[in-house]
């Protein structure tokens, strides 16, 4: 899809027209002869008079705008029109969500490609100036990575693993003048990092540590770590998954590929800000060499880890990850990590939401505000000292998975808190996505599969810091 600005009538082959607060404003006997009503995501296509009408009850609701916009381009690309026209008189970065987000597709495995040509689209505008123009190529940027983000994590695993992450991050970091580090299990052995090692240690797949760097050409007022569970498959080790759970873990890497996906986009938003990406690029696998139940781990920081359960194995690799970040950026002012971690927070709060947790309740519930204003659902799962108590250890500092069935999310949470040192206790928050990173169903602008959870939220924090 090539999608344009302009402020005239392009002669587009089709017209989209949004139906607000279901007042049908033009062609209503025709309409209505149809049955349509301008219900939210109620869409039509008039071919004689080359319109899609589409619903959208809601219209100063941003969400509601992009849900209706991306229903209309999914009845466009049904169609053999080559050309379409929108109008938009505010919210603009909403439309070109809906438009950018709606028309997603992963069609990297059908056998036959839908060989259509490419959609020309025009939002139509009042006037284009410098705000304007700024604000449709950040938002197609910020599209582009969110979009990247769910290539990656629809992904199977066998063309997706710790080797290739590191390649795609190679690859970002040229388009975008990133540095760029990548680091092997050898220097995970020699620094300590032995509970993300042990993690990778029975995959033929060795695991990768991945660190990529914004840094602005002005003086950074801000300087922020970014920490992703890069998780290319988890069978979940010898704690092994049930087949059914199994099926959809290539979506664990979408921590560490909203990272990626981050970075992608960093450098053509031109924020006062440094910003270091760094992922765990692991696959958790089963073999005579697996990490067992029982085993005691020492992580980056000197903590040692009773093993207990292997399918909690992403908090191993964000523990040493976390530690990596201290330790080689100084003077951070945020430290954000994101995985997929637990099902108990799909459990607690739904496919479509993530868990916002850490020490600091005002930075938690900021973070939730700004995610909410860029469209992704979050809430806050607070710490309890009660809860707390549940993830000791008889034989070791801290075991890897909680005593107790319930408050799963929250104690993952915990167990990460303990690799945060003191003076980041306020500074960091931890992003459970395992919600609404991958839904096996469409929702909403989202297709099936990865939504690239994370990614607009960071982004929109960014922006208002």
């Amino acid at each position: 899809m090539n999608l344009n600005l302009t402020t005239k009538n392009t002669g587009a082959d089709v017209e989209i027209i949004l139906v607000k607060n279901k007042k049908i404003k033009s062609d209503a006997k025709l309409l209505e002869s149809i049955g349509f009503t301008g219900k939210d995501e109620e869409c039509v296509l008039l071919p004689e008079l080359k319109k899609i009408y589409v619903g959208c009850e809601e219209p100063k609701d941003k969400e509601s705008i992009k849900i209706a916009v991306a229903t209309a381009i999914k009845k466009l690309n049904s169609t053999n029109f080559k050309s379409a026209t929108i109008k938009s008189k505010d919210n603009l970065s909403s439309y070109i969500e809906g438009l950018e987000l709606g028309n997603y597709t992963f069609t990297k495995y059908k056998s036959k490609q839908d060989e259509k040509d490419e959609k020309n689209i025009y939002i139509q505008v009042e006037n284009i100036d410098k705000d304007i123009q700024k604000e449709f190529e950040e938002t197609i940027a910020i599209c582009d990575a969110v979009n990247l983000t769910k290539d990656f994590v629809n992904t199977a695993p066998d063309d997706f693993f710790p080797d290739i992450m590191a390649k795609e991050a190679i690859k970002i970091a040229k388009e975008n003048s990133l540095e760029c580090k990548i680091l092997d299990e050898d220097y995970l052995e020699k620094n300590g990092m032995n509970a993300m090692l042990a993690v990778g240690r029975a995959s033929r797949h060795k695991s990768k540590l991945i660190h990529l760097t914004y840094k602005p050409k002005k003086k950074a007022k801000y300087k922020i770590a970014l920490v992703g569970k890069g998780l290319t498959y988890d069978s979940g080790g010898l704690s092994l998954k049930p087949a059914d759970f199994m099926v959809s873990m290539k979506s664990d890497k979408s921590g560490g590929s909203a990272v990626l996906g981050i970075m992608s986009a960093i450098s053509a938003l031109d924020l006062p800000i440094e910003v270091h990406g760094i992922v765990g690029a692991v696959e958790n696998m089963i073999g005579g060499d697996a990490y067992k139940p029982d085993d005691v781990l020492v992580a980056k920081n000197g903590t040692t880890i009773e093993v207990r359960n292997t399918d909690a194995e992403g908090r191993l690799v964000l523990a040493d990850c976390l530690c990596y970040a201290q330790d080689e950026i100084k003077d951070l002012d945020y430290i954000f990590d994101y995985a997929t971690l637990t099902g108990a927070c799909v459990v607690g709060v739904g496919h479509y939401t993530s868990g916002i947790m850490g020490n600091n309740t005002q930075l938690n519930h900021k973070f939730i505000e700004h995610s909410l204003e860029a469209g992704e659902l979050a809430t806050t799962l607070p710490f309890n000292r009660y809860l707390r108590k549940t993830i000791k250890s008889e034989i070791a500092d801290i075991s890897n998975i909680a005593n107790t069935r319930y408050g799963g999310a929250i104690t993952a949470g915990m167990f990460l808190d303990n690799f945060i040192k003191d003076k980041n206790k306020d500074k960091w928050i931890h992003i459970d996505i395992a919600g609404p990173a991958y839904v096996e169903s469409a929702w909403g602008y989202n297709s099936v599969g990865a939504s690239g959870a994370g990614v607009r939220m960071s982004i929109e924090f960014f922006k208002n810091l």
